[in-house]
């Protein structure tokens, strides 16, 4: 299982529909909007990295509102 937090920048105002929006997509565990300077930050789980790829391209960044991801894999060292 490969993880990773999605850090997402929104248009203004749309940071709380944004957040639920990505929530309701398969494979994202946590979806919720915060201050600084990104303005929702998800959770996702895919079982390759390919698929974790897929999902952030075909699926969150398809989302209304959303202005830019970055993504931050999670390691286990």
């Amino acid at each position: 299982m490969v993880q990773a937090y999605i850090l997402i920048q929104t248009d203004v105002g749309k940071a709380q529909s944004v957040a639920s929006d990505v929530a309701a997509i398969e494979g994202v565990a946590l979806s919720e909007d915060v201050t600084g300077p990104y303005d929702v930050i998800a959770r996702i789980e895919a079982k390759t990295v390919d698929d974790l790829g897929k999902l952030v391209i075909a699926k969150i960044q398809d989302v209304p509102g959303i202005t830019r991801t970055l993504t931050c894999t999670i390691v286990h060292v």
